[in-house]
C-alpha cells in the first residue's frame, strides 16, 4: 500500500521536530505544511523538503492528505480538529486534545460519526523507555502493580524563560503544562483513573522575568504552582503525583511503580528513551535495563495510526485516552476548589504494548 499523506497544520516551534521525523518515516509521506502565517508555512516547507504549503482549507482539500497533525495552539485545537473531521480525514491533536472535556466528547463523537480516527499527544508513551516498562510488567517482572509515585518540581520557568506569563495563566501552570506527560504514563500501565483528591498552593502572587528582553519585568500569577494530587484507578491501584514551580531544587522525570515484588524507576516521561531500574524485595542494588524500541521522538503516534489504519488495528496513542487524561485534569483542578474528591467518569481500551522490533523506518505500508 501507499505510505499515508500527511498535511502539518500549525508551523510554529514544535513542528520542526514533527517534520524532521514524519519526512524520514517511509511510510507517512507529508504533502502540505499549511499555517495563518503563510510564509511560516512556506518556509516549514521548503526547510523539511514538503511539496505544499496554504492555508487549513487548502491543506485539507488536498487530493492526497489522509490525516491531519494539528500543531495549533490548544485553543484551536477544537476547531482545527472539527474542520479536518468535516473533510473525511484522520486527525492526530498535540496535547490538550481541546480545551476542555466537552470539547473533546464533541470531537470523538464526530470522529466516530464520519468515522475518521483522532489520535492525541504525548506519544513520549510510544518511546522506548515506557514500552520497555510495560512490556517488563507485563512480563510479571514487579508482580502486580499496585501504586505510582511521580515527581516534577523546579524554581519555576519564568527564570529561562524570555517570555513566561502564559505558563503561570489559567490551561498553563505546573499542571497542564507538564501533568499530560505523567498522566498519560501512569495510564499506559494503570489503565482509565475513577477519582481524583488534590490540593494547591500558590507560592507567590507575582513573579519576575530573569532573562531576555523583559529582564526584571514583573508578571501576575493567575494559577497553583504547586499541585499534589492522589489518584484512584478502575483497577484498584493508586498513585501520588506532584507538580510544583515552586521548589529551588529541581527534579524531572521521576516516576515510580511499586509492584508487590519489586519497584521500578522509569525514564522521565517528557522522553523517549532512558533506562529501567529495578529494585526487588530483599536485594540491596537496583538492576539496570536499558530499554528497547522506537526513541526517534514526536511524531510516533502518528506513524502508529498509519500503520494501524492500514492494518485495521486499533492505534495505541487514542484520542479516547487524551480525553480521559484532559478530564483527569480537569478533576484535579476542580479538586483544589472544592477540597473534596472529584469523579472520572471517561475511560478507553488499553492498547498492547509496541513490540521490541517496531522499527518507524522500516517500510511496511
Amino acid at each position: 500500500m501507499a505510505p499515508l499523506g500527511v498535511a502539518v497544520v500549525g508551523c510554529g516551534t514544535i513542528s520542526d521536530e514533527y517534520l524532521r521525523n514524519l519526512t524520514a518515516f517511509p511510510d507517512l509521506r507529508v504533502l502540505c505544511c499549511a499555517d495563518l502565517d503563510l510564509e511560516r508555512a512556506k518556509n516549514q516547507a521548503a526547510k523539511h523538503g514538503v511539496p505544499a504549503a496554504g492555508t487549513l482549507s487548502q491543506a485539507l482539500e488536498h487530493d492526497g492528505v489522509e490525516l491531519v497533525v494539528n500543531l495549533t495552539l490548544p485553543s484551536a485545537h477544537a476547531e482545527v480538529a472539527t474542520a479536518a473531521i468535516g473533510a473525511g480525514k484522520h486527525v492526530w491533536n498535540e496535547k490538550p486534545l481541546t480545551p476542555n472535556p466537552a470539547s473533546g466528547r464533541a470531537l470523538l463523537q464526530g470522529a466516530e460519526r464520519a468515522g475518521v480516527r483522532v489520535g492525541c499527544a504525548p506519544d513520549t508513551v510510544l518511546g522506548a523507555g515506557l514500552q520497555t516498562a510495560r512490556r517488563l510488567i507485563q512480563a510479571g517482572v514487579i508482580g502486580t502493580p499496585q501504586t505510582g509515585l511521580t515527581l516534577m518540581q523546579s524554581p519555576g520557568p519564568e527564570r529561562w524563560h524570555p517570555s513566561p506569563e502564559f505558563l503561570f495563566q489559567p490551561g498553563a501552570g505546573p499542571l497542564f503544562d507538564l501533568g499530560p506527560y505523567y498522566f498519560s504514563a501512569l495510564a499506559m500501565i494503570f489503565g482509565a483513573a475513577s477519582r481524583v483528591a488534590a490540593v494547591g498552593r500558590r507560592a507567590a502572587a507575582t513573579r519576575v522575568i530573569g532573562s531576555g528582553p523583559k529582564a526584571g519585568t514583573t508578571f501576575p500569577v493567575g494559577v497553583p504552582t504547586h499541585v499534589g494530587a492522589l489518584v484512584e484507578y478502575t483497577g484498584g491501584a493508586a498513585a501520588s503525583l506532584l507538580f510544583s514551580f515552586d521548589s529551588p531544587l529541581p527534579r524531572h522525570g521521576f516516576v515510580e511503580i511499586t509492584g508487590t515484588e519489586a519497584t521500578m524507576a522509569l525514564p522521565d516521561p517528557n522522553r523517549f528513551d532512558g533506562d529501567i531500574r529495578i529494585h526487588a524485595a530483599g536485594h540491596g542494588d537496583w538492576k539496570v535495563i536499558p530499554s528497547a524500541g522506537a526513541s526517534a521522538g514526536r511524531g510516533l503516534g502518528v506513524l502508529d495510526m498509519a500503520r494501524s489504519l492500514r492494518a485495521g488495528q486499533p492505534h495505541r496513542a487514542s484520542g479516547e485516552q487524551g480525553e480521559h487524561v484532559l478530564e483527569l485534569m480537569v478533576a484535579v483542578q476542580a479538586s483544589l476548589a472544592g477540597a473534596a474528591f472529584e469523579p472520572v467518569d471517561s475511560g478507553f481500551v488499553m492498547p498492547p504494548p509496541l513490540p521490541e522490533e517496531w522499527d518507524p523506518y522500516a517500510r511496511t505500508l
